[in-house]
């Protein structure tokens, strides 16, 4: 689609169903930090890595150890590194590039959600949302986890307050419990059940400001922007809520602990509400005042001006857009399957989302090209029309003609080596070489497979050298088929048959042109040599006087 010729007028969102993907039942998804990588997880605990340009599968990272769903996936800043949450409370990180299993961490609790840091290149702490316990912080490396605290202390010290009701294991009961790090990783975000915002230092474990929610109602989901300058909270009253950030996006830590020095005549929750004041402030609500729907997997787009959410309702797959302002603009209505995962493309105004079948659907902009709005006296025409032109029309006039001649000098080098900072990656780090793509690596072909195609093309060389009833055999419709061109059909039908699961291949049916084709070149030889020996005969008939000539022979 060529840009100069789109109208600018139209919005920045997806619009349509442009293609789907389908590979086993697919559960959760999650862009690499540039878009050209798209990592799910299954139902049967492999992690399948899409190329998103091409649409095909570049690595399948398969772990024996795990059979359970996966749950989530997280990408690395520099996409070197996946790490895979499953249903059986495993925690996995993955090498991309090789394809080989790093660490594998198994906590008490099944994690819904997990985090790699952001601040790292080769993260080995992430931050686990498990089901029935707090969120926690865990090693990888030596899989040792600390507890986050999800409620204010009497004390208001931001120590982690002790539980009288506890499991087994030592972990208070609580309810599934969202957080999320901050743009570089130096604060964590916590939603409770309590409908409260908890700020926290990822190294100490204090909570350093709070922020309550209005409604006071269980906060399902929290995640930032991905210029950090937002914050998204999905809420048990049907309500999203966005928040601007009020802390710099580097050295939060030091403007809190400045705010806590200057706000010493307050005490315990009340100071950690007043410096939570200047931290967060609420900027919108969205929620469906008609229906009042449960929202699923809120986000934000690439560039923080729209924000989606899926519908919870069973039965269907529904995406809400709204704009920062708060206006809904666009409800996309997919198959009759449930929702269950949501993601924007970092960069292009494309929405990836997943069914409970397990396909994931891209959604895309339908773009229309409009040449008047970029040329003011281009008339479109509905039809064709007859037009005389002007006797002069075409005539040079050097007066108005002049074209001015241009300020560039001819003799400056051109750099073309020099790369242009991405402003959607401004932060990115120039000496770390970022993983963009995955090199494609053929799958082989199977024992099987490999000797069906030889057999076959092995019978179709001996029935043709051998002048075999096989190569004039009559097709139903009278005409014949040329076998000789049919090992690539008979290919297709055998790895088919090979790929048991897998979408069949259509084999593309002959048109009647080429049935007649094919049946006139089994016809030459056999009427060539017919009137080689007609015009024989005539030779000897003109030489016996009979006058009888080959020209006259007619079949």
């Amino acid at each position: 689609m060529n840009a100069p010729i789109i109208d600018p007028l139209q919005g920045d969102f997806p619009e349509v169903i442009e293609e789907y993907l389908e590979h086993g039942v697919m559960k959760c998804i999650a862009f690499n930090r540039r878009g050209t990588l798209l990592a799910a997880g299954c139902s049967d605990g492999n992690c399948i890595i899409w190329d998103f340009e091409t649409r095909g599968i570049a690595k399948e990272l398969r772990d024996k150890d795990c059979i359970a769903a996966i749950t989530s996936v997280c990408w690395s800043k520099y996409g070197h590194r996946i790490l895979v949450s499953a249903a059986d409370k495993s925690l996995t990180l993955w090498d991309v590039v090789s394809g080989e299993r790093l660490t594998r961490t198994t906590l008490q609790q099944t994690p819904l959600q997990a985090r790699l840091h952001p601040g790292s290149s080769t993260p080995s702490l992430c931050l686990a949302c498990p089901l029935s316990s707090a969120p926690m912080i865990v090693d990888l490396n030596t899989g040792s986890t600390t507890i986050l605290p999800v409620s204010i202390p009497d004390t208001g010290n931001g120590a982690v307050p002790q539980s009288r009701n506890k499991f087994s294991d030592g972990t208070p009961p609580f309810t599934p419990t969202a957080a999320c790090f901050n743009k570089y990783g130096d604060l964590i975000y916590v939603g409770n059940s309590k409908g409260e915002i908890l700020i926290i230092d990822h190294r100490t474990v204090q909570v350093q400001a709070m922020v309550p929610v209005s409604g006071s109602a269980v906060i399902k989901n929290i995640v930032f922007s991905r210029n950090g300058q937002y914050l998204l909270t999905n809420s048990n009253d049907r309500t999203i809520r966005i928040y601007e950030n009020l802390l710099p996006f580097k050295d939060g830590l030091v403007v809190l602990d400045n705010l806590d020095k200057t706000l010493n005549e307050l005490d315990g929750v009340e100071k950690l509400k007043a410096v939570g004041s200047k931290c967060l402030t609420l900027f919108r609500e969205f929620q469906d005042s008609i229906t009042k729907m449960h929202w699923k997997a809120p986000c934000f787009s690439g560039d923080g001006e729209w924000v989606i959410g899926g519908s919870a309702s069973k039965g269907e797959h529904k995406i809400y857009i709204w704009d920062r302002a708060g206006h809904l603009v666009k409800i996309l209505e997919g198959p009759k399957e449930a929702l269950i995962d949501l993601a924007w493309h970092p960069v292009h105004p494309i929405v990836v989302s997943v069914s409970l079948t397990g396909f994931v659907y891209i959604w895309a902009k339908d773009y229309t090209e409009n040449w008047s709005a970029f040329a003011p006296d281009f008339k479109e025409l509905e039809e064709n029309e007859e037009y005389v032109e002007r006797e002069d029309e075409f005539d040079l006039v050097p007066e108005t003609e002049k074209v001015k001649e241009s300020d560039v000098n001819q003799d400056d080098e051109v750099d073309i080596l020099t790369l242009e900072k991405n402003s959607a990656f401004s932060d990115s780090d120039m000496s770390q070489e970022e993983l963009c793509f995955l090199p494609a690596i053929p799958s082989p072909d199977m024992p099987e497979r490999q000797d069906k195609c030889v057999e076959s093309s092995s019978k179709l060389v001996d029935s043709n050298q051998s002048g075999s009833p096989l190569s004039e055999e009559a097709e139903p419709n009278g005409h014949t088929a040329n076998h000789a061109s049919s090992p690539p059909e008979v290919i297709d039908n055998s790895a088919a048959e090979d790929a048991g699961g897998s979408r069949m291949k259509r084999k593309r049916k002959p048109s009647e042109k080429g049935l007649e084709l094919q049946a006139e070149k089994v016809r030459k030889p056999k009427s060539s040599g017919r009137l080689s020996k007609v015009k024989n005969k005539s030779v000897v008939d003109q030489d016996n006087g009979n006058g009888f000539h080959g020209d006259d022979v007619s079949d």
